[in-house]
Order: structure tokens, then C-alpha cells, then sequence
């Protein structure tokens, strides 16, 4: 059941069909007062529409109070106006969506897709007693070596494995995951700042964009300068409550040391370092592992991939590994048929399930992912010596 929320609000019967109409009964009630006592009374209850009638001001001190005690719980604001400011102070006041007044489509797109997220935050009866997840970050200091590509087909690989899988991407200023799947985002990772401080599961599931059931995604910022607005800080916070809503979440990174990427791999259990076999990608890994050993990660956390592994570059693996001084640990062939499938929008795994490609990503998952217990404590707390935090960015 919905609870629609609409004082002398002539329109409310049409409003209340539209809501209806994603499936369910909806309980139209005349005040906030009215509404507490509805969602007291229904504890498994995760959708409220606060109609244009219900003042801005308590519409959004309610939602804070939902926000904080009823989690699963989403909120949906009707305005008859709605500006830059309204929707900022929303945001931060913890609504999901803010709909124009008469636009019912669009109110019943809304709420359906608040329902979705509710199913993601932890507590809920979809969610099951979901225990944290995962974080792996796929990183690798030279541009081209196929991050994304890897990044996208794991976090698909996970997704069929029955696991809920999060693809964030954190290559703030050139991401390229949205295209790569063929997503257009209506949220990226820079709406997260607004909530910088105080994120919790119901702000984060606004953030995200669906590919398909199972698998979603926080998509990098699409206007020119927004990667400047998204501080470090609010990077970590924003994967430490990803970790409490999914079982895996798969970090695609520039090919940089930025702070960005050092909390990411900080807040990571396993770190996917990419290599293609030609000389300037093997002295960039040689030169990574020497920070990650300077920063102290623990060396087990590491999984060497080697991209393009059969590329007749006249360097063997043998050669490679005397390169880099460490051992290559999965390797995934060479094929043209990888971006043709990206230009298609459809991962390789998923269009051509027993293609090499596929074979050797969905060997890495089960290696190194599927059926991997996760300790209890973050991965932060696993580290052996560790820098401080401005030592580490120096170092970068």
C-alpha cells in the first residue's frame, strides 16, 4: 500500500489512480499527522507521495524524520513549482524525487522507481539480512589498458551469478561506463555531495542507475566541471554504504593515483590491477606496485591481470613477469569482437557467454569474488603498516 498524503487537494482522487496504477492500494489521508499514524500501523510500508498541498517546509522535516527512522522508506514530493533550490533542499531533506503538480506519468514513474530502491536497503524483507559486501576496484596507471572493460563484464559475471552487484564509476572526468552500457543518467555521482556527511541507504538508492535486475550503477559526472565538485571524503562515505546494500561493488578508476582512487582502494578487499604487454603499461605496473607497497596495502589483496595476453608483442609471460617482478595472475586473450560488443551497448559475457573473453573474466570472478568469505571488519582496518592519510597523498 502507498500512503498519499493530500490536504484539500482537488486533484487528489486523479493522483491517487495514478499512484495506484503501479500496482497496489493507495491510502489518501488528509495531514502529516495522519500519515505517522498510517506508517504506524504499517511497518513494512516504503512508499509515501506527500502531495502539493502539504507545506514545503514540514513536507521536508518529515522526510528527514523518515529518513532516519523508516530507512526502506521513500518519499515523493509533488510541487506545483519546482527550483534548483527546492530540489537541493529535498535532496539533503532526504526526499527521493520531486514531481511537477498534473504530471502523473511522471509521478508514476517515480514512485515505481522509489519501490525498486527500496528493495536495495538493508532491513527491508526484499533485502533478506544482507551482510556486507565486496568492494573491488580495477586499476591501472596506463590510459587504454581496458578498465572499463574489465570493471563492466565482472560486475555482469557477479550479476549472474545471482549476487547484487554495484557498478561504480570513478573516473570523475572521462567515465565512460554510462556509454558502455548504454545508460542516460539522471543522477551521477555528484549528486552524492549534497549528502556529504549524513549518506545513508535511501539517499544512495536515488543515485542509482539500473542496467538490469540485479546489476546497478553510480555513473560519473556528465557535465564539464562537476568532477571538481566531488570531494575524496564523500567518495568513501558513499562506498562504505554501497558495501552495506550490495554484495559486490566494482570500482572503475582513472588511470591515476588521485585521492579519489587511493580511498577507493582503501575501502577494497581486492584490487584488480590492469596490464597490457607492451613496455610503457608494464613500467606503470612495476611503478604501481612500488606505491601500493609504499602505502602499505597487503600484497594478497592484489590480483595481476594481463589484457590482451596473446598479442604477438614478442613478450612472453615469462618475460613479463621478470618485467614487473610479480606473478600474473589471470589472463584474459585479445579479440576484436570486445568492442563491437561495446559499441552495442551489451557487455562481451553477456552477448557471447562462451567467448574466450568471457571464459577467462567469469575465471577471474570465480577465483577471486564468488565464494569468497568476507571478514567483518572494513578492509581499512585489515592493513598492516599503515600512512596517514596526508602521508599517502603526498606519496601519490
Amino acid at each position: 500500500m502507498t500512503v498519499y498524503c493530500a490536504p484539500f487537494e482537488p486533484a487528489a482522487p486523479g493522483v491517487a489512480a495514478a499512484v495506484g496504477a503501479i500496482g497496489g492500494e493507495v491510502h489518501v489521508v488528509d495531514g502529516l499527522p495522519a500519515v505517522q499514524r498510517a506508517l504506524a500501523g504499517r511497518p513494512d510500508e516504503t512508499l509515501v507521495v506527500l502531495g502539493s498541498t502539504v507545506d514545503t517546509g514540514e513536507a521536508l522535516a518529515f522526510a528527514s524524520r523518515v529518513r532516519r527512522d523508516r530507512p526502506a522508506a521513500g518519499v515523493i514530493l509533488v510541487r506545483d513549482r519546482i527550483d534548483v533550490g527546492t530540489l537541493t533542499d529535498a535532496l539533503r531533506g532526504g526526499v527521493r524525487e520531486v514531481v511537477q503538480s498534473g504530471d502523473l506519468a511522471g509521478l508514476a514513474d517515480a514512485c515505481r522507481r522509489s519501490q525498486e530502491l527500496s528493495a536495495h536497503v538493508p532491513g527491508t524483507a526484499a533485502d533478506g539480512g544482507h551482510k556486507a559486501g565486496q568492494v573491488l576496484t580495477v586499476f591501472s596507471t596506463k590510459g587504454g589498458a581496458g578498465k572499463t572493460t574489465l570493471a563492466t563484464n565482472l560486475a555482469v559475471v557477479l550479476q549472474q551469478a545471482g549476487r547484487r552487484v554495484c557498478l561504480v564509476d570513478l573516473d570523475l572526468a572521462f567515465g565512460d561506463v554510462a556509454i558502455s552500457l548504454q545508460l542516460d543518467p539522471e543522477r551521477t555521482v555528484v549528486d552524492a555531495v549534497a549528502m556529504a556527511g549524513r549518506m545513508d541507504p535511501t539517499g544512495v538508492a536515488s543515485l542509482l542507475t539500473p542496467w538490469r535486475p540485479g546489476l546497478d550503477c553510480v555513473l560519473a559526472p556528465v557535465v564539464p566541471g562537476d568532477a571538481e565538485k566531488v570531494p575524496a571524503a564523500a567518495v568513501g562515505e558513499l562506498l562504505g554504504v554501497l558495501r552495506g546494500m550490495f554484495d559486490h561493488v566494482v570500482v572503475d578508476t582513472p588511470a591515476q593515483f588521485t585521492d579519489h582512487v587511493l580511498i577507493a582502494l582503501d575501502a577494497s578487499s581486492r584490487h584488480a590491477l590492469l596490464t597490457t604487454p607492451d613496455v610503457p603499461s608494464l613500467k606503470n605496473l612495476r611503478l604501481t606496485l612500488d606505491m601500493l607497497d609504499l602505502l602499505s596495502y597487503p600484497r594478497e589483496y592484489r590480483t595481476v591481470v594481463l589484457n590482451r595476453a596473446d598479442a604477438k608483442v614478442g613478450l612472453t609471460v615469462t618475460d613479463i613477469e621478470r618485467v614487473v617482478r610479480t606473478p600474473v595472475t589471470e589472463r584474459v586473450p585479445s579479440s576484436r569482437d570486445v568492442p563491437a560488443s561495446t559499441n552495442r551497448g551489451v557487455p562481451i559475457v553477456a552477448d557471447q557467454p562462451r567467448h574466450p573473453v568471457s571464459v577467462a573474466v567469469r575465471r577471474f570472478a570465480e577465483r577471486h569474488l564468488l565464494g569468497q568469505q568476507v571478514l567483518a571488519e572494513g578492509p581499512t582496518q585489515r592493513r598492516g603498516v599503515l600512512l596517514p592519510a596526508r602521508g599517502r597523498r603526498e606519496a601519490s
